[in-house]
């Protein structure tokens, strides 16, 4: 999964806000009851196992974990062939600024529509030659203007050739100032005084009335006039189809009753001929994918923990009889996975712990502090990335990933685990220790017992019918939407365990139990409990209960479990994926929650919505964009504000990195890991896979020779 500029929501954005881009996350719905004019989709996303390790590249402040995508130059790849790639559901919309646009409209655009940069497997934004033979600032005062130089064999599938026209009317289409398009972001569009042509047909002049650091996201994808220039053809008219097209493929069908969307090569396309002759997106839930692969049905496919451990299973060689030993009983294997593989990387997004402040005892900033010196993210990182061969890393960072142009680990304004430092914050904040038990667990809502050891009171709330559109698959690959926050997913040990090497029964790492749960007669002793004004410390934590979250549900009991030894208790809500975002993240009803957000090339621009202040409506409301933790200053606002318009790259990645040093001190989101990706292929497939950070080259994936 590559960067991606999504978002989605089901009503009209209301003009003049920006909006956070992402790779590819679900749809969410427009709550207007906190009037917040962004959204983005939670996505439940559980990924797994994969035994082999991979290599490792240094690029700045930590390591970049390469694409993993079989690569093979264009001459060893056959021409011809069709390629069946797994998604989740069929697009309901073709325009990927649209309020329901999804992850698969993001796969069909970058595969017929002009990208001007994309990016490379360090997340780095790159010139894209097919469209463009220069794009640069050549005015920095009174005003920024960028002039592009299209390149002259770049048209339309109509024939015609892109133009200033093209880049006018999408500029006017999303710079947020006509409701009447229904769209879902005009970061940077908004910056933008007037588009022109320049000094022939293949130049474009683009003047900005305020200085816009990441206009190399800006036009991408390009759509044609015909699209964008009225109200009625942006919401409308690319909706089931794209009539004209302008890249390596071209839509050529969809079958709803089939559940595909077939992509053919375009023969009017000036580039490097796609090696496929079509590209077939077919809706595949993830529970029968491995079944779909087996019986060729798939050719690639994102796969679940339990699947990854499958295909690995099958490709390993049967085990030899040693004397008259027997044989070890061992699980079936299907011969017919052993034409796949599966291939992993990192995804361009982390999990976090996120700590709501609107109110209640985490509205202290001391007590979110607590929070913070109280986990241990390193522990969680190596549990959940070790057993993969991947850094293992907890990320330090929440605008740029280890690797990027950027990246500085900054968690140390929060400071490391530190159960005596979490316990002063509290006794400072007023929460005195006390007496009790913090460990009493609750019969779910439908009245069985939970056994799971969960610290604190559980509770289970399912899911009722479901209205309007599913937030997100916990198990979606794609990472279902760009408009949402998706789920954190957490990956469990190869042996099936929850992988959580390092880390005891108590959720704490080895040695630390037998200094905080353990009295003289060996018996495990009473949690502490924090008490003030007569109330004990309790924080609702909200974890998705849907099939493929059991290894999320396991760190976040490990998480709760050293909570509950500083004397923080927790109080699970288990909640289905339906409701997860909208009905506790988005409506703030939740104190502590794992859920993920995506990474960036353009942070400056992208990543503001998310650390905003909040600001009061004149409904007196409040309005957090998607900043769903509630907490922020006015002087990382200025912090983003100047790293947005700041053109110089290094200083502008100064004031950002500034403004996370801030975000870490205020203990609102403490970062833990970055995602992994695991992409089953059959072993012919060539440069697909697991992206990582970079942009899929849709022409030369295709079948070894």
């Amino acid at each position: 999964m590559a960067f991606n500029r999504s978002l989605r929501r089901l009503g009209p954005s209301r003009p003049g806000r920006s909006l956070r881009s992402v790779p590819s996350l679900p749809s969410v719905p427009s709550l207007r009851a906190l009037r917040s004019r962004t959204r983005r989709g939670a996505v439940l996303l559980t990924a797994g196992i994969l035994l082999t390790g991979c290599g490792l590249d240094q690029d700045g402040d930590g390591v970049v974990t390469p694409q993993d995508i079989a690569t093979a130059p264009r001459a060893k790849v056959a021409d011809g062939g069709t390629l069946t790639w797994a998604v989740d559901t069929l697009p309901s919309t073709l325009n990927t600024f649209q309020t329901d646009a999804d992850a698969t409209t993001q796969r069909v655009a970058a595969a017929v529509l002009p990208a001007l940069f994309t990016t490379d497997g360090r997340g780095r934004p790159q010139r894209n030659a097919d469209y463009l033979r220069s794009a640069e600032v050549v005015q920095r005062e009174p005003h920024q203007v960028v002039v592009y130089k299209l390149n002259p064999k770049a048209v339309w599938s109509d024939g015609k050739a892109l133009t200033a026209a093209d880049f006018e009317a999408q500029w006017k289409a999303l710079r947020g100032k006509d409701s009447a398009y229904w769209t879902a972001r005009n970061a940077g569009y908004d910056r933008i005084d007037r588009v022109e042509r320049g000094a022939d047909a293949q130049e474009v002049k683009v003047t900005f009335a305020r200085s816009c650091a990441d206009w190399p996201a800006l036009f991408t994808p390009l759509y044609p006039k015909a699209v964008m220039s009225s109200a009625d053809g942006f919401n409308d008219s690319a909706r089931k189809e794209l009539k004209l097209s302008s890249g390596p493929f071209r839509v050529a069908g969809r079958d709803d009753t089939q559940g595909t969307l077939t992509l053919a090569r375009d023969p009017k396309w000036w580039g490097d001929a796609a090696k496929l002759d079509r590209l077939v997106l077919r809706t595949v839930p993830r529970a029968e994918r491995a079944e779909a692969l087996a019986a060729g049905k798939l050719d690639l496919a994102d796969v679940s923990a339990a699947d990854a451990r499958r295909i690995t299973d099958a490709n390993k060689p049967a085990k030899q009889d040693k004397g008259d030993k027997p044989p070890a009983a061992a699980a079936p294997r299907s011969p017919a996975l052993r034409g796949v593989v599966v291939r992993k990387s990192l995804e361009p997004g982390y999990t976090q712990l996120a700590l709501n402040g609107a109110s209640g005892p985490l509205a202290d900033e001391r007590v979110r502090r607590a929070v913070a010196r109280a986990i241990d993210r390193r522990a969680l990182a190596k549990s959940v990335l070790g057993p993969l061969g991947l850094p293992a890393e907890p990320l330090g960072s929440h605008l740029f990933l280890a690797g990027q142009e950027g990246y500085e680990d900054n968690s140390d304004a929060i400071g490391g685990p530190d159960p005596k430092a979490a316990q002063a914050l509290l006794a400072e904040a007023g929460w005195e220790q006390g007496r009790g038990d913090g460990r009493r667990t609750a019969a779910g809502a439908d009245g069985a017992d939970d056994r799971s050891g969960t610290p604190g009171r559980t509770v289970e709330l399912r899911p009722g019918p479901r209205a309007g559109p599913d937030p997100a698959d916990e198990d979606d690959p794609e990472g279902a939407d760009d408009d949402f926050a998706d789920v954190g997913d957490v990956e469990g040990g190869a042996d099936g365990t929850d992988g959580t090497d390092g880390v005891d029964e108590a959720g704490l790492p080895d040695g630390d139990a037998k200094r905080t749960a353990r009295d003289g007669g060996g018996k495990a002793a009473a949690a502490p409990v924090r008490m003030k004004n007569g109330k004990k410390l309790t924080l609702r934590f909200v974890v998705p209960v849907s099939a493929g979250t059991e290894s999320l549900r396991s760190v976040a009991d490990h998480i709760a479990r050293r909570l509950d030894a500083v004397g923080i208790a927790t109080e699970m809500t288990k909640v289905g994926d339906v409701g997860f975002f909208k009905d506790h993240i988005a409506a703030g009803s939740y104190d502590l929650a794992l859920y993920s957000w995506p990474a960036t090339a353009f942070p400056a621009t992208d990543a503001r919505p998310l650390y905003a202040k909040p600001q009061p409506a004149a409904d007196g409301s409040l309005v957090v964009e998607q900043n769903y933790t509630r907490v922020g200053t006015d002087r990382i606002d200025q912090l983003f504000d100047q790293a947005s318009t700041e053109l110089d790259a290094e200083a502008s990645r100064d004031l950002a990195a500034r403004a996370d040093a801030r975000i870490w001190a205020l203990a609102g989101s403490i970062p833990l890991y970055q995602r992994p990706q695991l992409v089953a292929a059959r072993k012919t497939v060539a440069n697909a896979g697991a992206f990582g950070l970079g942009t899929p080259r849709y022409q030369d994936i295709g079948f070894r020779r």
